[in-house]
């Protein structure tokens, strides 16, 4: 939740605009009675997004008010499932190794896992996982080519961390992953997902200072030299410090981020998938389903379902993450625009297609909790998304 200055920065920052309360409310569209709770200290903690709202109102970044916004971490049943995968990462085996692997071996366990990921089969990855870790440290040391093989099984363990909400390990396992990096773009593919992982921690101002950064380090001195993978790996931090400004309130800068990285993707011309990286693709269509999140974050739910229809269809997909997070955007947009039956039937074709990815997903738990709360009776329908985001009746 957002440091408990927040009421100290809001009054701050709202006498330095001039602002009375209710003149704030009605700029930002947030309620006069939560201003209130907020600057008296009732309450010490508010929606990222309501954080957002304020800040453009007052014309500063989200984190003049908010130090950090903590996404809740794993319960305790998540942390007992993936315990084998935080002991193997911290180098501590369960089972010894019956015989010396092989950078074959290791690479074709490696490639098998990697449809599990993309499919969000964590059950079948909890149990791969452990195993495959051991024998990419074991190789490591015994062979030249073991050593990217272990970063590459380090990034795919730090975005499985991310995804399920175990961010210290995410962090940790990142880091190794960063500092083993045979060559920058194997480097750039861990720095994108410790930027996606301080998004989900809420830390908006490192994440964009990191993106930009590596932004700036992977531009091509000219984009007509530049490899498909140069020109993906690119596009991809300009989506990360796209994502960061349009949280921190800076549209101006997420805006002209994104303009850079559509521009990048039309060069390209297709989705491109890392033959190393299948968990993170770039193209035309991550772009557009990135201008429907921006949009969302933004609170602008009938520019969200207008930019849906017009989300290429067809070609090389992007990746299952990014797809069904933009299937949340949809239903967080037909939640605002009060269509509830559209919101529950998207939210029950995520369960559908990824009954392991949702329940792992806070902010399905957030456009459900919205739900319920505005309802006086629940369809059968709202019960079962209720019961698989184990959220309280």
């Amino acid at each position: 939740m957002p440091s408990s200055e927040i009421g100290e920065r809001l009054v701050r920052a709202r006498k330095r605009r001039g602002l009375t309360q209710r003149e704030l409310a009605r700029i930002s569209g947030v309620s006069y009675s939560l201003i209130q709770q907020l600057e008296q200290g009732v309450r010490q903690d508010t929606r990222l997004e309501t954080a957002r709202k304020l800040a453009l109102a007052l014309r500063i970044p989200t984190t003049g008010l908010i130090v950090e916004y903590v996404e809740a971490s794993a319960d305790g049943g998540t942390h007992r499932q993936w315990a084998p995968v935080r002991r193997a990462a911290a180098g501590l085996y369960d089972d010894d190794i019956a015989e010396p692997p092989t950078v074959a071996g290791v690479r074709a366990a490696l490639d098998a896992t990697v449809p599990l990921f993309a499919a969000g089969e964590f059950g079948r990855l909890g149990a791969a996982l452990p195993a495959l870790i051991r024998d990419a440290d074991a190789l490591a040391g015994l062979d030249p080519e073991g050593r990217p093989l272990r970063v590459r099984v380090l990034q795919l363990v730090g975005w499985l961390m991310t995804q399920t909400r175990q961010f210290d390990t995410a962090e940790d396992v990142l880091a190794q992953a960063l500092a083993d990096a045979p060559d920058r773009l194997q480097a750039a593919a861990a720095v994108n997902t410790q930027g996606w992982l301080l998004l989900r921690r809420g830390r908006l101002a490192e994440a964009d200072a990191l993106a930009v950064r590596w932004a700036d380090d992977l531009e091509p001195v000219r984009m007509s030299r530049a490899t498909i993978g140069e020109l993906s790996a690119w596009g991809s931090m300009l989506l990360r410090a796209s994502a960061a400004g349009a949280r921190d309130a800076r549209d101006a800068e997420a805006d002209d981020a994104l303009r850079l990285a559509e521009s990048v993707a039309v060069a390209m011309g297709r989705e491109h998938a890392p033959r190393e990286d299948r968990l993170r693709t770039f193209g035309p269509t991550t772009v557009a389903l990135k201008q429907a999140e921006n949009a969302m974050v933004r609170d602008q739910p009938e520019e969200v379902l207008r930019l849906a229809e017009r989300v290429p269809k067809g070609g090389v997909r992007p990746t299952t993450n990014n797809l069904n997070r933009h299937r949340l955007d949809i239903a967080d947009a037909h939640v605002r625009l009060r269509r509830h039956p559209q919101a529950v039937t998207t939210m029950l074709d995520i369960l559908r297609d990824a009954p392991e990815w949702l329940p792992n997903q806070q902010y399905a738990k957030d456009i459900v909790g919205r739900i319920v709360e505005r309802r006086r009776t629940l369809t059968p329908q709202m019960r079962t998304l209720a019961d698989a985001l184990d959220l309280p009746m």
